[in-house]
């Protein structure tokens, strides 16, 4: 099944976002290459697709996973977790319906 996991950085988090990053996307193209992985992009914090400075306020992914335990597990380990990015998520059943 289809899941959501948006989480939420804490403020002034960019340097930590950066420095764990290729952790976290290493993750991200393991889903990908496993055929699980829907979308995965950050939410900047503001109107613009480099927000420099200004950084972001979090992220959302769509991936599939087993059952929503297995998906709170996959969030809980995130490299943005362990590096103090995020300040949570909340991981929920996710049905696709369109495109």
């Amino acid at each position: 099944m289809l899941f959501s996991i948006v989480a939420t950085d804490v403020e002034d988090s960019l340097a930590r976002r950066l420095e764990a990053r290729p952790a976290h996307l290493e993750r991200l193209e393991a889903l990908q290459a496993e055929g699980r992985l829907v979308l995965a992009g950050p939410n900047p914090a503001i109107e613009a697709e480099d927000p420099g400075e200004a950084g972001f306020t979090g992220s959302i992914i769509i991936a599939e996973f087993d059952s929503l335990e297995q998906a709170r597990a996959w969030a809980d380990a995130d490299p943005y977790v362990a590096a103090g990015v995020y300040a949570g998520a909340d991981v929920k059943p996710f049905k696709k319906v369109l495109p």
